[in-house]
């Protein structure tokens, strides 16, 4: 237990919530770092559809971009209304349900929940990929190193949501100071060189062009590109993470994150297309990031690379902590709503969602394992899930002010605010339709199945979850009458310490006690009848109590499960109006090389026994648990 408090934590009392809160600080690396990560691959995705334009290819990098930075915009300030309206949390699921209907928060349910494995899968593979970039030798291990950190990301939300934030705020600082020293220093040497400054290292030479740029090319471009605005909806649902005044400190950090975003995108993009610094084939031998060719354009290869390419690596990898960090919040919600399985609703003993965090790990490693670690084989299907819940969630907002106008707020205010969230719908609507089109073939229309499967799954889990509402519910009083003991039946091998803890439960149950044994061997049932005699049976009568009557039925090909299923039922036809109690004997191991020792039979019975569907049958367990030293003597009886 030791190593498991060193590993995880001590556990958190429920009053020591509020401590587990943060501030704006500690939100901007907790919940940003998903949106902040995307400048490193985002403008990159974007480049390697223009690959085949040649050198002509960052010419229209820099529209594109501008043209995400205004979506951008927009979904920023619709997000900022969100939080404002949904102070605990106005997740695309919350405000889709509450607005438009159970369907469409199931959606933007499901399309969220994609997009947060992918989150995570696309953060770790993108980050082993800029290590890759900057060592090599390590290309063999991709799949290796991307589950080795998804597995220390995971460990590390294990202990808690404060003290992951805490965590990840020096390479998160460390980071965006990095990106900013080198864009300022490359835009410094742009502006001096009359916007054709010499690289420090030379970037590769950028392939000649194999087709000419088409609309069709340039929104596929697009498509890709936008995958630099996922992870912007994460503050929004994660509003009760933060401590008090808990809107002020969400609205801080969606506007810091907005803005370092922004910046990074524009600041990569000029200077891809001042240096010449196109995209290398992912995956192929001789691949260099976007950004690794970039520090080392504008800064060479010495201390401030290493120390760049480092915090890139780390925040790339770290970035899938917003898909653990609201994956699980998620998941709540609607396992709250009974979409889910209860478990999902339930906080682990360090105050998160353990459940969640375990699920999204196993997803997202399926995901590295099935893509082999290559960030760019995951992008076709990253941004479908993101635009989805972004455009269901705007459209949510443009209801909820539309017919529950807040108090104290004037009409014209509210048709503002629907405004507002109308452009931010429109412009995600608009880009969606375009993600989905440019991208279905190369991958969109898995995630379109594995949405519509989702939904499906949540209906199938509520369903089940009514059907059993339904055949559990009663509004018949207790019935005080006709309490008859039970008929027990006790499973017995042969005379021990445990079969007489055993037979001592059964008889405070009733005096009617059935020991049950299947013979397989003659000489073991002698040695049990001459013992039954003497330790049972003479004992009883002595003390003036019925004896358990000794039942034995031969097995001679040593069936253990049928034999048992007859006697008992035998005994529900012969009892028409009593209820049978199946005591099991079972051995309890105390460490767990024991448990390779013993055959388990007693825990095979008790399942047998649970799906036999006899309906007055019960399973009572009686543990023994072994002291672990052999030559432990024997306290007073059970």
């Amino acid at each position: 237990m030791a190593l498991y408090d060193w590993l995880f934590g001590r556990p958190l009392a429920t009053a020591e919530e509020e401590g587990e809160r943060v501030g704006a600080a500690a939100g901007i690396p907790m919940l940003g770092l998903d949106a902040l990560s995307s400048a490193a691959y985002g403008p990159e995705a974007a480049l390697t559809i223009l690959i085949v334009l040649g050198a002509g290819g960052t010419t229209y990098a820099n529209p594109i971009t501008l043209l995400i930075v205004i979506l951008l915009a927009l979904v920023y300030f619709s997000y900022r209304q969100t939080i404002a309206a949904y102070p605990n949390g106005g997740g695309s699921y919350t405000v889709a349900k509450e607005n438009l209907g159970v369907g469409p928060g199931l959606l933007a349910a499901a399309a969220l929940m994609i997009d947060y494995v992918l989150v995570v899968a696309v953060g770790v593979s993108a980050g082993v990929g800029a290590l890759v970039s900057a060592a090599p030798e390590l290309q063999p291990y991709t799949l290796t190193l991307c589950l080795v950190i998804l597995g220390l990301i995971a460990a590390m939300n294990l202990r808690g949501a404060r003290e992951s934030g805490v965590a990840l705020a020096v390479p998160t600082y460390l980071f965006i100071a990095s990106l900013f020293g080198v864009i300022a220093v490359g835009l410094g040497k742009a502006l001096a060189s009359g916007g054709q400054p010499s690289p420090v290292v030379p970037p590769p030479v950028v392939p000649a062009a194999t087709e000419a740029a088409t609309w069709w090319l340039l929104a596929k471009a697009f498509a890709s590109g936008c995958t630099a605005m996922t992870g912007v909806e994460a503050v929004s649902n994660g509003v009760a993470a933060f401590r008090e005044p808990r809107v002020k400190n969400a609205q801080r950090t969606l506007t810091a994150i907005i803005v370092i975003l922004a910046v990074l995108l524009l600041g990569i993009a000029y200077l891809c297309k001042a240096y010449g610094i196109g995209a290398t084939e992912p995956g192929a031998a001789g691949y260099e990031s976007t950004l690794s060719q970039l520090v080392g354009a504008v800064a060479g290869r010495g201390a401030v690379y290493y120390v760049t390419i480092a915090s890139v690596l780390a925040v790339l990898c770290l970035s899938a902590n917003t898909g653990f960090a609201d994956f699980p919040r998620l998941c709540r919600a609607v396992a709250l709503d009974g979409f889910l399985p209860n478990g999902f609703a339930h906080r682990g003993r360090r105050l998160v969602y353990t459940e969640g965090i375990l699920v999204i790990t196993v997803l997202s490693a399926v995901l590295l394992v099935a893509f082999d670690g290559v960030t760019d084989h995951l992008i076709p299907l990253f941004a479908v899930g993101a635009f989805l819940a972004f455009t269901l969630s705007q459209i949510g907002m443009v209801v909820h002010w539309l017919k529950h106008r807040p108090e104290g707020q004037s009409r014209a205010a509210a048709k503002w605010a629907a405004v507002v969230n109308g452009l931010g719908a429109l412009g995600t609507g608009v880009a969606l339709v375009v993600v989905l089109v440019a991208k279905f073939v190369e991958g969109a229309w898995v995630t379109v199945a594995l949405v519509a499967t989702l939904v499906a799954l949540f209906v199938w889990v509520r369903r089940h979850y009514r059907s059993v509402a339904r055949e559990v519910a009663s509004t018949t009083p207790l019935a005080a009458t006709n309490l008859n003991p039970p008929l027990v039946v006790v499973l017995v091998r042969g005379w021990s310490r445990v079969t007489r803890k055993a037979l001592r439960m059964a008889m405070r149950l009733s005096p009617n006690v059935y020991a049950l044994h299947i013979a397989a061997d003659e000489q073991r049932l002698l040695a049990l009848e001459e013992e039954w005699e003497k330790y049972v049976t003479a004992p009883c009568l002595a003390a003036g109590v019925a004896a358990p009557q000794l039942a034995v039925v031969t097995s001679p090909y040593r069936r253990l499960y049928g034999p048992l299923m007859e006697f008992i039922g035998d005994m529900v036809k012969t009892h028409p109006n009593r209820h049978i109690a199946v005591v099991v004997p079972e051995l309890v191991e105390r460490k767990w090389y024991h448990f390779l020792l013993h055959n388990q039979t007693a825990a095979l019975i008790k399942g047998y026994l649970y799906f036999s569907g006899l309906e007055r049958v019960v399973v009572v367990n009686v543990p023994w648990y072994l002291k672990g030293d052999e030559g432990a003597g024997e306290k007073a009886p059970a």
